[in-house]
């Protein structure tokens, strides 16, 4: 047929790639639930806190799990080639796995950790599946941003085999063991990485022989180079030029300065971050393989987001920031809580999109995840005078404040936008760890006012089983500097930290809970957008209904009033 008809065969020779393309996305999207199936830790198997994605030879990403952060998937996308580096793939063999955390190579801190394995046809390695993933802990200080050097963060393992030929590195998992305070929950965390990449492997091993095909070279330039040109496509369309956009964040001891400029070309973007603030002295500074992740998704997310997240659609966008600023901070700088400063690169890119994008994009977030990490124990509580017994753990728990509102939509409450985890039911936390959770609620007026609102935070209030006193390793954006609305939207409401007996805590640094009190975290809601006075009285109303803005807020910023018969009174609104 081909001999007689070129054009149909070469239409035929495209649909065997594509859907080969797309049985690679379904291994990978296997292969991530399987993570969440198996894992021990809750930031796993409850948040989604991951990334898994399939990769050729060259160590070129070829396709994502839908399910995981972009800060994980991006960070993945530039990684793989230090293992190809480091193990050439000729000389790896069948069982071979591989591990590292390194932030500096994978994904931006020392509590993500990823792991890599080659993919064997007729003995011959033709690919590689991977994933990384967040463990409850990694030693040192752990999850906080009160390192001084990455030194103090736990745990740094190199590029190292975790299997060789099919046997366990048992004096890997010995130094482990010995060096993280939940080592059942992340032994157990890494043999499940590894065997999501054998699900993976196996299932791309069953499509390679269903298509009779014996290596990738083909399909992945395929993937690569078509996804390329369609990004190109998309950026051609945006009216070129360069456009500035600047966010002052809370930092920890002082303010952050987030600096962007952003040049679009005919085929490509390109963001400078000259002029952002300088790595700080405690750990929240990023390192370049995380910036490029965040600021690839804000890009990508706005101009190209129905292209699969692939190399060949990250690679027209591209970023600089100098060196020793607080986003590309060198070795040996404190990076443990980096999510902080990169979870803001979207809406420092979206703020110069908006110049740009016809409609305009969507308003300013909460962004950072409020994560709840607690730690007790004798050792750490030892000035309480609590009388019983001191529980032992360490724990993770996700949560998010409100999104900005979008250009024709309220913005998403307690969603975790740019991170796309999930939030931890509150059940799933109290059955592992002795923590009582005694209220999860939205946070009225939260949501910036605005003809579509912002999306609301939420409320969380939590205390110790039996009153028993913990601490908490406080790492919290948005306190000191509010989501920013957009064309006449308001502002979204900054967050607080306090305890229920009236203090106010630090947003930063690891706090003590003293015995019978409680922790309550008050979280950002996102930027409204447009005028509220712009927004349908009947809208209002609900919002009043669904207790989702106060009677005072629907006067004050929206102009509406609902009278005792239910009418509404829209006498305040002007023109």
């Amino acid at each position: 047929m081909s001999d007689s008809n070129p054009s149909m065969g070469n239409a035929l020779a495209t649909i065997h790639r594509h859907i080969m393309w797309n049985r690679l996305i379904a291994v990978v999207e296997e292969q991530a639930q399987t993570l969440i199936r198996t894992a021990f830790s809750t930031s796993v198997r409850e948040a989604g806190d991951l990334a898994a994605a399939v990769f050729d030879g060259q160590g070129r990403m070829l396709a994502q799990a839908v399910t995981g952060t972009p800060g994980h998937i991006n960070s993945l996308a530039a990684c793989l080639v230090h293992f190809i580096e480091k193990f050439p793939m000729a000389e790896m063999a069948p069982g071979d796995v591989f591990i590292t955390n390194d932030p500096w190579l994978a994904s931006g801190h020392q509590h993500d950790i990823t792991v890599a394995t080659p993919v064997f046809i007729e003995e011959k390695a033709v690919a590689m599946v991977a994933n990384t993933c967040h463990v409850v802990d990694i030693g040192g200080r752990g999850f906080t941003p009160d390192g001084r050097q990455v030194y103090e963060e736990g745990l740094n393992i190199p590029i190292l085999r975790l299997f060789e030929r099919g046997h366990v590195n048992d004096t890997l998992m010995e130094i482990v063991r010995m060096n993280v305070r939940e080592a059942n929950q992340v032994i157990g965390d890494i043999y499940s990485f590894a065997a999501a990449n054998d699900i993976a492997a196996a299932r791309l091993i069953a499509m390679m022989e269903e298509f009779a095909i014996t290596e990738l070279d083909d399909l992945a330039d395929f993937i690569v180079d078509s996804s390329r040109q369609a990004t190109m496509k998309r950026i051609s369309a945006l009216a070129p030029g360069t456009y500035r956009n600047e966010l002052t964040m809370d930092g920890y001891d002082q303010p952050v300065h987030l600096v962007a400029a952003m040049t679009i070309g005919k085929d490509s973007i390109h963001v400078d971050y000259e002029g952002t603030s300088p790595a700080s002295s405690y750990g929240i500074n990023v390192v370049l393989n995380y910036t490029k992740a965040y600021t690839t998704y804000g890009m990508k997310a706005v101009v190209a987001p129905e292209i699969p997240n692939n190399h060949g659609s990250i690679e027209p966008f591209t970023f600089s920031a100098p060196l020793g600023c607080i986003l590309n901070a060198p070795r040996p700088y404190a990076v443990a809580a980096r999510h902080i400063i990169g979870h803001l690169l979207p809406d420092t890119i979206l703020g110069c999109l908006d110049q740009v994008i016809e409609g305009g994009v969507q308003a300013e977030g909460s962004s950072s995840l409020w994560n709840i990490q607690l730690r007790s124990g004798p050792s750490v509580s030892t000035e309480s005078s609590f009388a019983g017994e001191i529980p032992e753990f360490e724990m993770t728990h996700f949560n998010s404040g409100g999104a900005g509102a979008r250009p024709t939509k309220d913005g998403l409450s307690a969603t975790g936008f740019p991170s796309g985890v999930r939030g931890v039911p509150v059940e799933a936390t109290e059955s592992i760890v002795p923590m009582i959770f005694w209220r999860k609620e939205l946070r009225e007026d939260s949501g910036g006012a605005g003809k579509y609102r912002g999306g609301l935070g939420q409320i969380i209030e939590l205390a110790g089983d039996g009153g028993a006193p913990f601490d908490v390793l406080a790492m919290f954006e948005r306190v000191q500097t509010a989501p920013r609305g957009r064309h006449g939207g308001h502002d979204g409401q900054r967050g607080q930290v306090s305890l229920g007996s009236g203090a106010i805590m630090q947003a930063k640094g690891q706090q003590s809970i003293p015995a019978n009190d409680r922790l309550i975290l008050e979280m950002p809601g996102g930027g409204g957008l447009g005028h509220p006075h712009d927004r349908p009285a009947g809208r209002v109303a609900q919002d009043l209904a669904d207790e989702l803005v106060s009677v005072e807020s629907a006067r004050d910023d929206y102009g509406v009033v609902v009278n005792p018969d239910g009418s509404l009174d829209t006498s305040g609104r002007q023109e």
